[in-house]
């Protein structure tokens, strides 16, 4: 005890000596930030509802049900209690009410979810609908209060992301039926009493209001009852009267009942107690990080205006004192000598600020990885000292540094480093990979549930546990798209045989030679049959011959490639379509087709392969002679005969004539001929136009598509040659088609989309008793074997189409299937007769009692053959044909040995009311699962589902392709798994197949239904002793895998989201450490903090939500800082509230200001895409417009050619995205709407309901007729194009592009009326100007600049400014600026692209931004704009420079000035690497440019420099000067037109002689003297003082800054050297 006294005393003594050599020092000052979204609040309750929903449908009713319950119940007690509603309160009400209905971990992601807040968007789209529900109503009998407030502020926002919902006419619940709209019960009421049962009988004259994929539709809804939507919140008076009245309504099948939960401005009054908690403030986000860099200041740029003092609020809460600082836990101090807090703190504090590093040497650096990993594997809690390490290293490396490290730590890491590379970071989640770059709180949240949900799911099934955690973790096989048409046959005609004939005899056998680089476009000649190109085609279309003559021509020229044709007859495969054929052959009816089959085989058999060909190109030749006009030439059979003779006349000794003759009758060739054609229609080509077959793969009949199918063809063969898997003598064709081969191709069913699913587990409300209930269908003989694969066949037994189906699917088992069973789904329609209920019974009785019977499947054809000829082809039905209908079945149960009397008893006695309830509930099933109304025919295969059915080509066949599909991608890993599973708590009576093969269904629905990778990696492999962090837990079926550097940016935001999955979820992880091992540098120079909100942020004391928020204790005081936000993919943010410079944070400047508060908005979310167009380039320059049904167009934006790439900004809601007028739709159609012939306007449904936007892939293709047209016309085809069509890629453009994707505030227009107003004096064309500022200082140039603009040119002028940097007081200038000197601006942004290589430096990336996104940044409206750079001043008209003739060029730049000698050394492109490049070209300075949009666009310039900038940027020794390098680099490839010398002249290059011509000047950082910037602008440009005197007392005078006095200009020029050492500092860079 003495010694720990002692040591406490001597700890006292050094404190309080410390405490007083601080009493004169600075306090230590605090940043903090938070971001909130831009609209307005949203209800907890409401959001816990749509929480609870995403687990299952019928929890959001349950929950509905409870929460009106419970408080009833609390109504019906005394008020005494209105005091505890508090937001806290209320969340933890909420809670325990949604949690009851979970299980865990579900309940606790479900409290994590609600206080993230993640379920406001979706409400966000709810209001939009509402606002829509209530603007397509005229104002018949409500109040114009209700409807004025929709157009409000639409043109400043035409997202409406920030409009809030107003209450119609103070009412807060309404129901919209379509045809009315009724705000008050007793209408509803009175409605419904009114209203026919069955909406057939309804006029249709109005139209059912749309019900979408999100909606709560109320599970006892019938399908096809009217459509009732309520619009109200829980918790109002008016919701409980609604919602009663129509659950009710719903029940009796008066209604479909949907509810949209939206809670209208001003009804926060009328609701129960917690229901309106989060509305009263915006909502606050969590899941982003914020990081405060320490800054590079090389140049000194910095404003020198005095900060504003801003009125801020100290944070609440207390920091973590149980972490160590330096050696010491304060909280343990603090424990013994509470009376000493102040003075304990202030040194706690000392410490924490006095410790920042930006710089360690070398030696210090060697094992800083090392040490690092060693600190957080010893630590108590590992995870939290990650983060605490990463997210304030600045402070702590020093301390790190001089750790002893352990042998073994280090030898365990370089021992993983010979696995994978050092700083390498990967993660999965239960196996599979996730892009730990992209990777967000929000993706991750969503990843983790629907694992859990899984998880729930199979424990209800009863699986064991331990079989959960492997089925979650297992991945299928590696996932294959690629299914190869399994042609091989002898109906084949092959033209040649690369490896046999003579032709090719010089060409080497040596496999190896495909490995040999080649030049582009060159084609190995390697003597192996590795391309087999077999045509399948019906020799009498113009398409297939035309297909002959490219196949001639490319044999000719010694294509590489086996060609091969199938011939068919599309007459003969109608007819066995119809099945006429199969029934009647010999009544064949012969066609032109069959006869140039016969013909051309007969050709072949007696002259050879090659003068049957020479036939078929004989054939087409006269086919075109005898028309003009090629393409519509119509085939006849004198063509054919004509060619016949000409082909053969060479040949024969007697006349051709008599031979046609003979073969007219030859029946085996007639015979031949069928065979083909039955070949093509077993395969399910025939519905395909002149299909090509690549080794399998089906693919356009085009030589671009060829030419594409082969590259692509020969990196597969090549990879499979160097991995030893194909050898010289493998037979390629056989090796492809056993790997991949299918017997058949429905495009239906293998699309490049993937396919749709449906969870089959998840239907446990009155739906579960349907999938109970079925009795299944086998192949003989196989009842008692394991079924892996289920077909449900959903069959409307009112249709021919049913009915067929149904027969297909009894023939797929009369033939045999081992692997599959089949369950029969009957539904009918309202009006299902007797007869057909009768017929549902037949089936019934069988499947239930004589299923295993040997004849069961025929009886059951033979049914439905009887069922179609006496209902579905003859239409009355008498009383009487119902006894002769159930004594026929009984005649055929008996001829195929079934009991007679079984069924004779069955169907005497059968209730009709029985058959239709169950008819119902299976429309309700197919209505839950399809979201289509009755009448469907559709199969689902383990949940996959293919509708709607095309009765013609849906055959036995498909269903065996379905089942071999699902079989290998889908269900045989699950079907290993489940069978080796020891089943603990099931009854072995329970444990049939049927109960094995019901698991397999269920398990493989779900599974399939889930958003995962199918990459994996081995972590097992590495070693995890000493160098790991592992937390187990046995119980958990969430299995996190990491490789982590610590000390990365990654590693900054994963630790955080670790840390909180670990609270709520407790996945077992094991994270291996994997650090870089010789750093030249500190490998993180930033502070960093990860948002995540918590139940502190809900009020103790009142009803608000103060919302997460990111908080920097003790920060450094002399250190410049600069605050970037680390937010989600798809979230555009802007600052909003800040009177700080957060470019250039200086906290020893803050005054008595405790703490630095900067609060963000999440302005937009960005809607991303990829555009494809089918063996083609991505449709570059294809315009595409966003909007809503009443308003198609609020945003646009262009195709790139990199990827497809497109992006949008947009709010959550519903949009829809089409093709723009002009050009773009004429030429397109998304490829869904697949008829090329319409001319409708297509469109695609997009649904925005979350934070994590969307990425959206679509498929267009050009019309039928357009299909050699091009999207984009040079300048020179204009003229002609516009006389032939009225319109052009430009043409249409001025018609309809206004406000483009990026810019939410429409261009603000300065026109007043006020006489005083500068606008009112220009005159002529708009001028538009771009330009870029980031920080106070560069805003406080663009203001000079804008003003040097406007001071010489009478013009109207625009300016467009990028928004993402501008500081919020900036943007509230702006607009008064603007009305003040008359001119237009816009604020624009755009989302750097996931795909292009990201800067990380903010400098960087603002350079970036002056060049890359030039063709999609601007409206599509917009022809030509100037580049301003913000320190520029302007001596000219810029009209001048705006009108200036490019020559045809997309750029224009000034050359650099070579006349101040003294520069010589720097000018680097006039020697090395640039001199070379350049090849005499001038180097240009990228101050001030021009950039003819129109021209850009066309010859898509934005594309090819992302690809310069792409292919450069990688390496990080090029392009040191982003913006200037790029375009002078790119300009052999993107001309750049030379601007004469006088628009450009700055000091540092120029020289003073030609100053006095200088139309602008900018104030270049000189390299030489590193002169400051405001030093030296008062210095170069004379009229500069002037300028900025008067742009700063504007800004004082509209701000209110509390600024020093401003100095007169005069005063202000004479500044010393001292003066302006006092200038803070900035980067290094030219803005």
């Amino acid at each position: 005890m003495g010694y720990r006294s002692a040591r406490s005393s001597l700890l006292l003594l050094f404190v309080l000596f410390f405490v007083s050599t601080l009493a004169d020092t600075r306090s230590p000052k605090n940043v903090q930030t938070a971001l909130r979204a831009k609209w307005s609040g949203t209800p907890l309750l409401l959001e816990a509802g749509e929480l609870l929903s995403k687990h299952q449908q019928n929890l959001y009713w349950n929950f509905i049900d409870i929460w009106l319950n419970a408080n009833s119940n609390a109504d019906s007690q005394t008020q005494t209690q209105t005091q505890t509603h508090t937001a806290k309160f209320c969340a933890k009400q909420i809670l325990e009410h949604g949690r009851s209905l979970l299980n865990e971990p579900l309940a606790s992601l479900f409290e994590f979810s609600l206080i993230l807040r993640s379920a406001s968007p979706t409400l966000l789209l709810y209001r939009q609908l509402a606002h829509d529900s209530l603007s397509s109503f005229p104002l018949t009998h409500h109040d114009h209060e209700i409807f004025e407030t929709l157009n409000n502020n639409t043109q400043l926002d035409p997202l409406r992301v920030g409009v809030s919902l107003q209450s119609p006419g103070g009412k807060c619940c309404w129901v919209d039926t379509g045809e009315h709209l009724f705000f008050h019960v007793s209408e509803l009421l009175s409605w419904l009493q009114n209203h026919p049962l069955h909406s057939q009988l309804v006029d249709d004259s109005f139209q059912s209001p749309p019900v979408f994929d999100f909606d709560h539709v109320y599970f006892g809804s019938t399908t096809g009852s009217p459509v009732a939507i309520l619009y109200g919140a829980l918790g109002t008076q008016c919701f409980q009267e609604f919602h009663n009245v129509l659950v009710g309504a719903a029940k009796q099948g008066k209604v479909k009942y949907v509810l949209r939960p939206v809670l209208p401005a001003g009804c926060e009054a009328h609701i129960g107690h917690c229901g309106s908690v989060g509305v009263s403030e915006s909502v606050n986000l969590g899941g982003y990080g914020v990081e405060l860099a320490l800054k590079n200041m090389e140049y000194k740029a910095m404003d020198d205006s005095t900060i504003k003092k801003g009125v801020t609020l100290e944070d609440p809460r207390t920091e973590d004192l149980s972490q160590e600082v330096r050696g010491f836990i304060f909280s343990k101090i603090l424990d013994r000598k509470p009376e000493l807090t102040s003075e304990i703190m202030a040194f706690r504090d000392y410490l924490l600020s006095a410790t920042v590093s930006d710089t360690l040497d070398v030696w210090e650096l060697k094992d800083l990885g090392h040490q690092t990993v060693q600190r957080i594997v010893q630590a108590s809690d590992p995870l939290q000292s990650m983060q605490d390490i990463n997210q304030n290293f600045p402070s702590i490396v020093s301390y790190l540094s001089r750790m002893k490290l352990d042998d073994s730590v280090r030898d365990e890491i370089i021992a993983n480093q010979r696995m994978l590379p050092p700083g390498k970071s990967l993660m999965a989640i239960n196996g599979a990979l996730v892009n730990v770059e992209d990777i967000d709180l929000y993706m991750l949240i969503d990843l983790v549930h629907q694992d859990l949900l899984l998880a729930d799911q199979f424990s209800k099934l009863k699986i064991p546990r331990s079989t959960v955690r492997k089925l979650l973790s297992t991945l299928p096989p590696p996932e294959s798209d690629m299914f190869r048409v399994d042609f091989r046959s002898t109906h084949v005609h092959y033209l040649n045989n690369l490896e046999e004939d003579a032709k090719y005899k010089w060409w080497r056998t040596n496999l190896n030679e495909i490995l040999m680089p080649v030049f582009p476009g060159q084609l190995r000649q390697i003597r192996k049959n590795l391309f087999h190109a077999v045509f399948v085609l019906d020799p009498a279309t113009s398409c297939s011959l035309e297909s002959i003559d490219m196949i001639i021509s490319l044999y000719e020229n010694t294509f590489p490639v086996r060609f091969g044709i199938v011939l068919y007859s599309s007459k003969y495969i109608r007819q066995l379509e119809d099945h006429s054929a199969k029934e009647d052959g010999d009544k064949f009816e012969d066609d032109l087709s069959n006869m140039i089959i016969r013909l051309f085989s007969y050709i072949k058999g007696n002259y050879g392969i090659e003068m049957a060909f020479k036939f078929l190109s004989n054939v087409n030749k006269l086919r075109i002679e005898s028309d003009d006009h090629v393409d519509d030439a119509q085939l006849e059979q004198h063509h054919v005969e004509s060619a016949f003779v000409e082909t053969i006349l060479p040949k024969v000794k007697s006349p051709p004539q008599e031979i046609l003759l003979k073969l007219e009758k030859d029946p085996e060739l007639k015979e031949l001929s069928q065979e083909s054609s039955k070949l093509v229609f077993k395969l399910g080509l025939s519905k395909i136009k002149c299909p090509l077959l690549m080794n399998g793969l089906v693919i356009d009949p085009n030589e671009e598509a060829l030419l594409n199918a082969l590259n692509d063809e020969t990196q597969r063969i090549q990879e499979q040659v160097y991995y030893g898997q194909i050898k010289s003598d493998t037979d390629v064709l056989a090796k492809f088609l056993s790997e991949a081969g299918i017997q058949r191709y429905n495009p239906r069913i293998i699309s490049d989309n993937k396919p749709r699913f449906i969870s089959l587990s998840t239907f446990t409300f009155g739906e579960a008793s349907i999938l109970n209930d079925i009795n299944y269908l086998h192949s003989p003989g196989t009842m008692d074997d394991l079924k892996p694969v289920t077909h449900l066949l959903a069959v409307d037994i009112t249709s021919g189409s049913g009915l067929k189906l149904l027969r297909q699917g009894l023939n797929y088992l009369i033939e045999g299937s081992n692997d599959a069973r089949v369950g029969l789904l009957f539904s009918g329609n309202q009006s299902t007769d007797l007869f057909s209920l009768l017929f549902v019974k037949v089936f019934e009785v069988t499947t239930s009692s004589y299923s295993h019977k040997k004849n069961a499947l025929d009886f059951l054809d033979q049914v439905c053959s009887l069922y179609q000829q006496k209902y579905i082809l003859t239409s009355a039905v008498k009383a009487d044909d119902i006894q002769a209908f159930i004594a026929k079945v009984c005649e055929l149960a008996e001829a195929n040995g079934l009991p007679s009397e079984g069924y004779r008893s069955s169907l005497s006695e059968f209730s009709a009311d029985d058959v239709r309830r169950h008819l119902s509930e299976v429309e309700k099933f197919l209505s839950t699962s399809l979201g289509s109304e009755s009448g469907v025919n559709a199969v689902f295969t383990n949940g996959r589902v293919t509708s709607p059915i095309d009765e013609n080509t849906f055959l036995s066949a498909d269903l065996y392709l379905l089942e071999s599909i699902e079989l290998k991608k889908r269900t045989k890993h699950i079907v290993e798994i489940i069978e080796e599973v020891n089943w603990q708590d099931v009854d072995p009576d329970m444990l049939t197949s049927k109960f094995i093969s019901d698991i397999v269904m269920s398990v493989s629905s779900s599974m399939s239904m889930r958003e995962r990778s199918s990459e994996s990696a081995r972590f097992e492999i590495l070693n995890d002793e000493y160098s790991a962090i592992i937390l187990n837990n046995e119980n958990s079926s969430i299995h996190i895998d990491a490789v982590l550097d610590p000390l990365s940016p990654t590693s900054q935001k994963l630790s955080g989201i670790l840390r909180v999955l670990w609270k709520y979820i407790q996945p077992s992880m094991r994270i291996v450490l994997n650090p870089l091992s010789s750093l030249a540098d500190l490998p993180l120079k930033n502070y960093y903090r990860y948002v995540v909100p918590s139940m502190d942020d809900f009020s103790n004391i009142d009803s608000s939500i103060n919302g997460p928020k990111a908080f920097f204790a003790n920060m450094p005081l002399s250190k410049t800082l600069t605050m970037n936000l680390d937010v989600p993919e798809p979230w555009l943010v802007e600052p909003v509230l800040t009177v700080h410079d957060l470019d250039n944070i200086l906290l020893e400047n803050l005054g008595d200001t405790r703490t630095l508060q900067a609060v963000f908005e999440l302005e937009a979310l960005v809607l991303t895409g990829h555009c494809s167009e089918k063996d083609h380039e991505p449709p570059r320059g294809l315009q595409l417009i966003l909007g809503t049904k009443t308003s198609p167009h609020l945003v646009d934006t262009l195709v790139m050619a990199n990827l497809g790439y497109w992006q949008m900004k947009v709010s959550p809601g519903v949009w829809f995205l089409q093709l723009a007028p002009g050009r773009s739709s004429e030429l397109y159609i998304f490829k869904e709407d697949d008829d090329g012939s319409k001319n409708k306007q297509s469109s695609k449904l997009i649904t925005i309901n979350s934070l994590r936007g969307k990425v959206v892939h679509m498929e267009v293709m050009k019309r039928r007729g357009k299909e050699h047209e091009k999207l984009l016309i040079p300048d020179e085809d204009e003229d002609l194009q516009d006389k032939k069509k009225g319109s052009s890629w430009n043409s249409n453009l001025l018609k309809w592009a206004s406000g483009f994707i990026s810019s939410n505030e429409q261009s603000k227009n300065a026109e007043s009326n006020s006489p005083e107003d500068g606008r009112g004096r220009r005159h002529g064309k708009t001028i538009n100007i771009f330009s870029i500022a980031s920080g106070h200082l560069y805003e406080r140039f663009l203001k000079i600049m804008i003003l040097s603009v406007l001071k010489n040119t009478h013009r109207p002028v625009k300016f467009w400014f990028i928004k993402n940097y501008l500081s919020p007081p900036f943007k509230d200038l702006i607009p008064h600026m603007a009305q003040e000197y008359g001119f237009e601006y816009e604020l624009i942004t755009y989302k750097w692209p996931t795909w292009l290589h990201k800067q990380k430096e903010k400098q960087r990336i603002i350079w970036a931004y002056k060049i890359l996104f030039l063709d999609v940044i601007f409206p599509l409206s917009l022809e030509k704009v100037i580049f301003v750079d913000a320190d520029q001043i302007v001596r000219t008209d810029m009209g001048e420079l705006y009108d200036m003739d490019l020559k045809g060029k997309p750029l224009a730049y000034t050359p650099f000035c070579d006349n101040n000698k003294e520069m010589d050394g720097y000018r680097f492109w006039r020697q090395g690497f640039w001199k070379d490049h350049l090849r005499g070209k001038p180097y240009h300075i990228s101050a001030l440019y021009v950039v003819d949009l129109k021209k850009f666009r066309e010859t898509a310039a934005g594309d090819n420099l992302r690809v310069f900038y792409e292919t450069l940027s990688k390496d990080p020794n090029s392009l040191s000067n982003l913006d200037q390098d790029l375009p002078n680099y790119a300009q052999h490839t993107v001309p750049i037109f030379s601007l004469p010398q006088e628009w450009l002249w700055c000091e540092s290059w120029c020289g003073n002689a030609t100053k006095s011509k200088a139309k602008t000047i900018d104030l270049c950082n000189n390299p030489m003297t590193k002169e400051p910037k405001l030093q030296g602008a008062r210095r170069i440009v004379s009229e500069w003082p002037d300028l900025d005197f008067e742009a700063r007392k504007f800004t004082a005078r509209i701000l209110g800054d509390d600024q020093e006095p401003i100095q007169l200009p005069i005063q202000s020029k004479d500044l010393t050297n001292e003066d302006s050492l006092k200038e803070d500092l900035e980067s290094k860079a030219e803005l």
